[in-house]
């Protein structure tokens, strides 16, 4: 028996109707019956189906690597992935993207902005995932916790580049020199003495420097800053080295 439209009123020409059929709904039918299909994808949807997605028991599952997904657009972002299609480029830099969202992201590199604030002290961040890692500075809770000296950190990050003291490994080298360093970032201070830049300069005077820290110990001079006091005798130094030495006197 045949599903198909009978123009009475007691009967309703629906999929509801139809899954009393012993046979496929008519394509006629406004909405299509999807319930006696033995595969996952409904080839009767509006939607094509891509040889690559399917539903799976109400989610969308990538064939190439099993990832479940809450809607066809996630799924179809996720698969450029397995493509390496990135359809969205920056005209400044020309970094491609996956998704607009985070090209909008990455904009923010070259306008500058910095659009999400700390509750605490009003730093500004350009993303929520480095105001989330921020947010850590304020709590005194230290959750990462050294196996061999019991140190503890705030971040993962800085329990991995601690653990290589223990360890003596020093996995970045100078391309220059081959001198050997545990942190990307003494690397990159070190890199200064080769190039010679000394990005860092004094608004007043305007002497450089290759580093922030001592651009920061030079401003004092103008400013007239003595920031480390001896608990002792209420000496004050610009320097906290200077107080380090005058502490031997005590």
């Amino acid at each position: 028996m045949e599903c198909v439209r009978v123009d009475t009123s007691n009967q309703l020409d629906t999929a509801e109707d139809c899954k009393q059929s012993d046979t496929p709904c008519d394509k006629q039918s406004d909405t299509p019956c999807d319930k006696q299909s033995d595969t996952p994808c409904d080839k009767q949807s509006d939607t094509p189906c891509d040889d690559q997605t399917h539903v799976k028991s109400g989610k969308h599952t990538c064939d190439v690597c099993g990832g479940t997904f809450a809607s066809r657009n996630n799924l179809k972002t996720h698969i450029r992935i397995h493509r390496g299609e990135r359809p969205f480029s920056c005209e400044v830099c020309d970094s491609k993207f996956t998704q607009s969202s985070n090209l909008k992201s990455h904009m923010l590199i070259h306008t500058g902005e910095r659009p999400l604030s700390c509750i605490v002290c009003n730093k500004k961040f350009s993303k929520s995932s480095n105001l989330t890692r921020h947010m850590v500075v304020h709590s005194s809770e230290r959750p990462f916790s050294c196996t061999v000296c019991s140190r503890t950190f705030r971040h993962s990050s800085h329990l991995k580049c601690h653990m290589l003291i223990h360890t003596g490994e020093c996995p970045l080298s100078c391309g220059m020199c081959n001198k050997s360093f545990t942190q990307s970032f003494s690397l990159k201070r070190h890199m200064l003495t080769h190039t010679g830049d000394r990005p860092y300069s004094c608004y007043i005077c305007h002497k450089t420097f290759t580093q922030s820290s001592n651009l920061k110990s030079h401003t004092l001079i103008h400013t007239g800053g003595l920031p480390y006091t001896c608990d002792v005798c209420d000496k004050k130094f610009r320097q906290f080295s200077a107080l380090k030495n005058h502490m031997l006197i005590h």
